[in-house]
Parts: C-alpha cells; sequence; structure tokens
C-alpha cells in the first residue's frame, strides 16, 4: 500500500474510511518498517482529526514552510474527526505517525497510561513553553511530566448583548446575588435571565462545572472527575442546593431539554434572554452583522476567597510513543508552534490562543477571553472531557435530570455515585 493510497483511504468516502479503521495499523506499520533507513530520518507523517478546511490549509502551509527549512518532508493525513476517534486507539498501537492532533485533558491522560504518548517534557525545556503556557500547563501534563502541547481553547462564561446592557443599565454580575439580582431585572423586562437549552444535555454540564469551581475549587473538582471523590460528599451538595436556588428562582429556560444551544443563543441574539453560559462559539448564533455587540464576562464569584478557576476546554497536539522520527517531530512542533504559526492556525476557528505571547486576534471574543485567562489561577477543561467518558454520559444525564427536576437531587446523585464506584472500582 503506497502513501497515496493511505491518504485516500484517510479523505475519502465513508466506505474507503471504514475500510482504513480495518487496516490502519497494518497498513501504516507497513509502511513505516519497509522505509529505508535514511528516508526514515527525511520523512514525517502527521495524522490530523481537522474538520476546518481552511485551518487544514494553514497547516499545510506550514508544513511547507519547515519542509524548506529542515529538508524533511511531511505528509499529513486528514481524517474525518468522528472516524479519526476510533482509529487513533489502533494506529497508535501499530503504526503511529509522528505527531497526531486528539484532546488534552482526561483524553489524553487514557494514552498516557497506556504509554501511547510520548514524554516531551525535554522539547518544553527547550523552547521555555512554561513561562508562556500559564494555567493550560495543567491540560497536557501528568505526573509533572508534558504528553502535548496545547492548542487553541474555549474559555467558558457568561455572554450578553452590550446594547441591551447599556439600555437598561444593567451590570455584569460579580457575584452569585449580583446574577439572582440581574435575573429579577431581566424577567421584570420580559426576558428570560439565563438562556439555556440542554436537548443535547452537555450545556448542563457546564453549569455544573461553574458552580463547583466556584464553591470546591480545582482540586476538589479534579478529584471528582477522576474518581477520587464522591458525588455524595457532603462538599457536593452547597452545588447542588445552590443550583437549585437559581433553577427555582425561575432563572433558566422553561423546557430547555426541548431545544439546543443554537436556539437558546438565538434568543440571546433576538433580545428574549438577557445572558448566557457558553463559549466564544456562541456567536454563531448571532446573525453576522451583529456579533459586535456580544460580551463576555467570567462567571460570578460564590465563595468569598476562592480563587478564580474557569474551564478552558483545549484540544492538543503530540508525538506518539511508537512514532518513528521523534527528534523531527519535536523541530516541527517548535516550528508549528511558534506565536506566529500558533496564531494563523487558531484564528481560522477563532480559538483562544494557549500562549501568551501571541499577537492579537482579529475577533474581539478572542482577545476577551486572553485578557480574562491573565487573572486566572488554574483551568479545567470541561465536564465531558475532563472525566471517564462513560461516568461523562452518566453525568450528562443527570444535569439535565436535575435541571427539569431539581428535587430528585438525592436520587441523581446516589444514581451518579453507583456509576463512578462501578467506573473507576472504588
Amino acid at each position: 500500500m503506497t502513501p497515496k493510497d493511505i491518504t485516500t483511504l484517510l479523505t475519502g468516502a465513508p466506505s474507503s474510511r471504514r475500510q482504513f479503521l480495518i487496516g490502519a495499523g497494518t497498513a501504516l506499520a507497513g509502511m513505516s518498517l519497509s522505509a529505508p533507513a535514511l528516508a526514515q530520518s527525511k520523512e514525517m507523517t502527521i495524522i490530523s482529526n481537522i474538520g476546518n478546511a481552511s485551518q487544514r490549509d494553514v497547516l499545510q502551509r506550514i508544513a511547507s514552510e519547515y519542509e524548506k527549512t529542515s529538508g524533511v518532508k511531511v505528509t499529513i493525513n486528514n481524517m474525518d474527526h468522528e472516524a479519526h476517534k476510533t482509529a487513533i486507539r489502533s494506529y497508535l498501537v501499530v503504526g503511529a505517525p509522528d505527531i497526531c492532533f486528539w484532546f488534552s485533558g482526561n483524553r489524553m491522560k487514557a494514552f498516557v497510561k497506556r504509554g501511547l504518548f510520548d514524554d516531551i517534557s525535554d522539547l518544553f525545556e527547550r523552547e521555555n513553553y512554561k513561562a508562556v503556557l500559564g494555567p493550560t500547563l495543567n491540560a497536557v501534563t501528568v505526573d509533572g511530566k508534558q504528553y502535548g502541547l496545547p492548542l487553541g481553547g474555549l474559555l467558558w462564561g457568561l455572554f450578553y448583548r452590550k446594547d441591551v446592557f447599556a439600555e437598561k443599565g444593567w451590570a455584569p454580575p460579580k457575584t452569585i446575588n449580583d446574577l439572582l439580582g440581574l435575573g429579577e431585572q431581566a424577567k421584570s423586562a420580559g426576558m428570560v435571565p439565563v438562556s439555556m437549552g440542554t436537548k443535547e444535555m452537555w450545556p448542563a454540564a457546564g453549569w455544573f462545572d461553574h458552580m463547583n469551581l466556584r464553591i470546591n475549587g480545582l482540586e476538589k473538582h479534579m478529584a471528582l472527575m477522576d474518581g477520587r471523590m464522591s458525588y455524595t460528599d457532603p462538599a457536593i451538595l452547597p452545588v447542588f442546593d445552590k443550583w437549585a436556588e437559581l433553577i427555582n428562582a425561575g432563572m433558566f429556560s422553561a423546557n430547555s431539554t426541548s431545544f439546543g444551544w443554537e436556539q437558546a443563543s438565538a434568543a440571546l441574539a433576538q433580545k428574549k434572554a438577557a445572558m448566557m453560559d457558553l463559549a466564544g462559539f456562541i456567536k454563531y448564533g448571532f446573525p453576522e452583522g451583529q456579533q459586535d455587540q456580544i460580551a463576555f464576562t467570567p462567571f460570578p464569584q460564590i465563595v468569598d476567597g476562592m480563587a478564580r478557576y474557569e474551564d478552558f476546554a483545549l484540544n492538543s497536539i503530540h508525538v506518539p510513543k511508537n512514532a518513528k522520527n521523534k527528534e523531527s517531530a519535536r523541530d516541527f512542533l517548535a516550528y508549528f508552534y511558534k506565536p506566529d504559526n500558533l496564531s494563523a492556525f487558531l484564528e481560522t476557528e477563532s480559538a483562544v490562543p494557549p500562549r501568551s505571547d501571541c499577537p492579537p486576534s482579529k475577533d474581539p471574543l478572542v482577545n476577551a477571553a486572553v485578557e480574562s485567562l491573565k487573572t486566572v489561577e488554574g483551568s479545567a477543561q470541561y465536564y465531558d472531557r475532563d472525566t471517564d467518558p462513560d461516568m461523562a454520559q452518566e453525568g450528562l444525564k443527570g444535569f439535565q435530570e436535575f435541571m427539569a427536576k431539581p428535587d430528585r437531587r438525592d436520587q441523581i446523585l446516589e444514581r451518579l455515585e453507583g456509576t463512578r464506584k462501578r467506573i473507576f472500582k472504588t
């Protein structure tokens, strides 16, 4: 099987992709083992899961520029995003590329524990990345070692319309009591205080993350994500009690399980709601001519003195443990991760750069997130990235149910605790 054949399988029709999933490991392994030693030192392979065509173009441009400066031939195989989630389980074991794209946080950690991602702490030391990554460093760190480079992120928080707040004389809430007060003002104006669509379940998980980080902090939040803390622990109960207070105060959209985040963000765009808890992609619910009215503010404080921790969901890029050309992979990553190159790559999807020394974005929401991150003490990912996938699925169901039936708190938490014990075997 030639490199062209592999590329066709990676980017071809669904039937071709299924064929790739069956034979990916053997085919890629055969390519690597049959190549002469000299060719191996001058060739490098990347598997990407990038769905954005403009972003793929930027990656190809960066790779072509690197080829000219290094003399190393770079082959990029682009896979369907969803198909890649299955294929990576095979190719990391047999036929690994030199670089691959994936997710940070718990999804990365699962492959680290299996010994399938390379420790690139030496690259971090060489390039002094720790000095510019700040809280994003945690997302690619396991037991003090780094196993990937964080890419563009999504900073979660509250969004509102600048023109509506100016017209009403409202101020972004700094505390949970401010939020409750704003909710009463919004209802008096005939608006939903916080637009929420939980048809796909995950938006409710974002609300849980914010509440738990504000009440219990990052260490306890991550202990829960890692299965080291019980869902029936006394520290978790205030999270749901305060959440229930907001639900019972009529702060959220009615019948939120019947519509998704797009409809919820459209309500904000149409001035039917005052605020929404989401990330920068909220702008896709707004007409293009009104996107300049969107403003961001951090989720309000709940416990006095609690340091500010946020959900900052990051994708990442890695060197597989079984890669053939690890030194070339490190050199390419250093080139790709230069501030100007990384910024150009992220600009195509309005993602927040993980590096503090990247040039300003053309997107004001991205720049607002960058400024906000300067006061963040540490970051989590997002519930369904931070914990085990099966645990996440049960958690999403539980949070969605709680939004509709807050009086079922104890039953929901008991059910989640049973799932935790089964999955984490504690």
